[in-house]
């Protein structure tokens, strides 16, 4: 089997995973779909960027996205963050809206949230693979087992975890979690059509550096550089 680009802490808890079925299913699908010309997005190398960005025994903060997005040059495989020079989606809008109404961080000119992945925020989407211009076109193909790992490796190896679910979605995905052991933070979707239903105003932000400082785990510094 082609060796998997993955860090370590997390190869040694999910290399199991890829000699499942539906891993090899998965893998098939997408070298059918690359064979068929399609354009698949986040490119090759950045599919597992989260996990690659954030080890596992360093995830202090986790944020469940859906989907990467589906324009050209934007997913890098992280949820919600695009690469710099794209235009920041109205989700991360209103996040960094929120961010500012909650701590005062005024929004950043671009959208890479690479630097929360650095400090420990794991940014996993609950698929991690999409075709341009087709929304949802990866899903029901094996990811959202994978990533069903990933939450219940945290879940079971860690303690004093924020994990926030936005929506709906990631809400069902975040069922498992222990909220003896960890701070399950809930809101609407950051979506311009759910936003302002409860994810503005949610506080989520400070809240998380509230319960990280109160487990003597250092906060999150939420602000993104220039």
């Amino acid at each position: 089997m082609k060796k998997v680009q993955l860090e370590d802490s997390w190869l040694e808890r999910l290399h199991d995973q890829f000699e499942q079925e539906y891993m090899q299913k998965l893998r098939e699908f997408l070298v059918t779909r690359k064979k068929h010309q399609a354009v698949v997005y986040p490119p090759g190398p950045q599919i597992f960027n989260a996990m690659n960005s954030t080890p596992f025994d360093k995830v202090r903060v986790v944020i469940l996205g859906q989907d990467p997005y589906h324009g050209p040059g934007q997913a890098h495989g992280l949820c919600f963050s695009v690469q710099r020079g794209v235009r920041i989606p109205p989700s991360l809008a209103n996040i960094y809206r929120e961010i500012d109404s909650d701590l005062g961080i005024a929004p950043p000119d671009h959208g890479n949230l690479q630097s929360w992945a650095n400090q420990g925020v794991l940014l996993l989407n609950a698929v991690l693979t999409v075709e341009r211009g087709q929304p949802g076109s990866h899903q029901g193909k094996g990811w959202e087992l994978f990533t069903d790992s990933i939450v219940h490796a945290l879940n079971n190896d860690r303690e004093n975890l924020v994990f926030m679910l936005w929506g709906s979605y990631a809400m069902k995905k975040g069922a498992v979690i222990d909220r003896r052991k960890h701070l399950v933070l809930t809101a609407p979707h950051p979506s311009p059509l759910s936003a302002h239903r409860g994810f503005l105003g949610c506080r989520h932000f400070s809240m998380a550096n509230e319960y990280l400082q109160q487990h003597q785990i250092l906060p999150i510094d939420w602000s993104v550089p220039a």
